[in-house]
């Protein structure tokens, strides 16, 4: 929250400014880790009681989180949890099919020492928080690893597009990890495509690259499906 330093006056609009990231962090973490489900609404009146705050940083809040698509605010229901339909999730990993093996091809051979050691700093990371159960890193560190793969591809509309997709997937690539508890093959299908790239064998790269994320879209449509059956 937010600390005021003494002997010095904050201006009252830094002071909710600040305290609306703060809050929108806090909410942003029980969004993600599935506490707050899609659906749900969040009242203002209820989350200043709970913050001991006013209702100000709390719409400022919600408005950080609605410009990342993790709330939307709807006429007389005010702030509502956002969640992806079926059909959503099949047009981001077809689009993501699309889009990251033509990327990745156009990146690689832009890849220097330095990215390989950053991109390999990101996996053991990415290992770690699998094997160690931090739900909460998967989806951020899953989104690293595909985008710096594709960041030197030199086409800003499409990387654009893709960063877009990778934060649309965050949610639903750890409801996969969680609901199949594939996380030794997630971690070896990154492993290999990495070893590829750094081989240049870039045409390797990108069919693993593309066999990836069909297998990720595949399973998440199929639990998705589950879903919407037992409803």
């Amino acid at each position: 929250m937010f600390i005021a330093v003494p002997g010095r006056r904050t201006p009252d609009r830094l002071q909710h400014k600040t305290v609306a990231a703060a809050v929108a962090d806090s909410l942003r973490q029980r969004i993600l880790n599935g506490e707050l489900r899609p659906g749900v609404q969040l009242r203002q009146d209820a989350l200043a009681e709970e913050f001991g705050i006013s209702r100000i940083p709390i719409r400022e809040a919600l408005l950080q989180l609605e410009a990342v698509n993790l709330v939307k605010i709807v006429p007389h229901r005010g702030a509502v949890v956002t969640g992806l339909s079926l059909e959503e999730v099949e047009d981001i990993f077809r689009l993501r099919v699309q889009l990251e093996p033509q990327l990745l091809p156009l990146s690689v051979p832009h890849l220097t020492d330095e990215d390989f050691q950053d991109l390999r700093a990101v996996q053991k990371a990415y290992g770690e928080a699998l094997s160690g159960g931090e739900i909460m890193r998967w989806g951020e560190l899953n989104r690293r690893f595909h985008f710096d793969l594709l960041r030197h591809a030199d086409r800003p509309r499409s990387l654009t597009i893709v960063s877009g997709l990778l934060q649309d997937c965050d949610r639903p690539t750890r409801l996969q990890l969680q609901a199949t508890g594939d996380i030794a093959r997630a971690h070896a299908e990154h492993a290999q495509i990495l070893d590829l790239c750094e081989a240049r064998r870039i045409e390797e790269a990108a069919e693993a690259l593309r066999g990836h994320i069909v297998s990720v879209g595949v399973c998440l449509v199929a639990i998705y499906r589950d879903g919407l059956a037992r409803l």
